[in-house]
């Protein structure tokens, strides 16, 4: 006998066609490099990325491996024309606090919006370069059979909470107090995971639980960190490996721009640390469902 959906709850079926439905909404307005096209096909790409192996029929299969394939590289391809617009973004916010923006610092502006066009042009043409065409027939193909059994969908889901759950436990377990953009960019893509699992799984059960918005919460704090640091490598760059007509005073801007944005990602940090991201993630796993004696394993 089929296990009959709780009132409000989405089946597998209805929850995979919206996010495929979701992913191709915004491609048109992404290739014109719409700011928030882009943004928007990154997350319900990252979604269906993680939606479509808990939700579809034989997601070990040769259409469900090569779609989950050609949407990775949509979403890669998209993603530094986004952290360009937000270290623009970041940048202009500095400018404006400032009491006057030097000829050097506007400078560096102009360099890094000509960065953000180039990467947009490679944007669009790295994302017209894809196999849009396959990856709509093997979607397609893929929802004609419909979705999984709940049941085996739930299995699934609380399996992959299990598995990234753990990992993200070992992250923060291995990080500690540690300031490592890296490793702490790594654990975010891991909590991003968990998210949509958790909103996957609120969709499923029919309510919602706090485990999305506490990782969201989480996620957004490893994210400060990471923007800044990336518009301070930037600048890093800027500095040290300029061009040879660069003068002293440009390179010294860059430096201060660098460590303006070192600090301020550190300072980010701080603020997740003070967050307490393991007990943060302990009641998101928690909330997931997942037993406390594993979830404990934090402490």
């Amino acid at each position: 006998m089929a296990l009959a959906l709780a009132p409000g709850a989405e089946g597998p079926t209805q929850l995979l066609r919206s996010r495929v439905q979701r992913v191709f909404r915004f491609l048109p307005k992404a290739l014109n490099a719409d700011e928030e096209a882009l943004h928007q096909l990154r997350v319900s790409g990252r979604r269906l990325r993680v939606a479509l192996p808990m939700l579809a029929v034989k997601p070990e299969g040769k259409r469900a491996r090569r779609a989950l394939k050609i949407l990775r590289q949509v979403t890669r391809t998209a993603g530094a024309s986004r952290d360009h617009d937000v270290m623009v973004g970041l940048l202009d916010e500095s400018l404006k606090a400032a009491p006057a923006a030097t000829p050097a610092a506007r400078l560096l502006r102009r360099r890094l919006l000509g960065a953000r066009a180039r990467s947009r042009r490679r944007m669009t043409e790295g994302l017209l370069d894809l196999e849009i065409a396959t990856v709509r027939r093997d979607l397609r193909r893929l929802l004609a059979r419909r979705g999984e059994a709940f049941f085996t969908v739930l299995v699934r889901v609380r399996r992959a909470r299990d598995s990234e759950g753990d990992e993200a436990v070992t992250a923060l377990l291995r990080l500690q107090d540690a300031f490592l953009p890296e490793e702490l960019h790594q654990l975010r893509i891991v909590v991003r995971r968990l998210r949509y699992l958790a909103e996957l799984m609120d969709a499923l059960r029919g309510q919602k639980s706090q485990a999305a918005d506490l990782l969201r919460q989480l996620q957004d704090l490893l994210g400060a960190i990471r923007d800044r640091w990336l518009l301070a490598e930037w600048a890093r760059a800027q500095a040290s490996r300029g061009a040879p007509r660069d003068t002293l005073v440009l390179r010294r801007a860059a430096a201060a721009l660098q460590a303006t944005f070192t600090a301020e990602s550190r300072a980010h940090h701080r603020a997740l640390l003070e967050a307490k991201p393991r007990e943060l993630l302990q009641r998101a796993l928690q909330a997931m469902g997942r037993p406390a004696a594993r979830a404990g394993a934090l402490h």
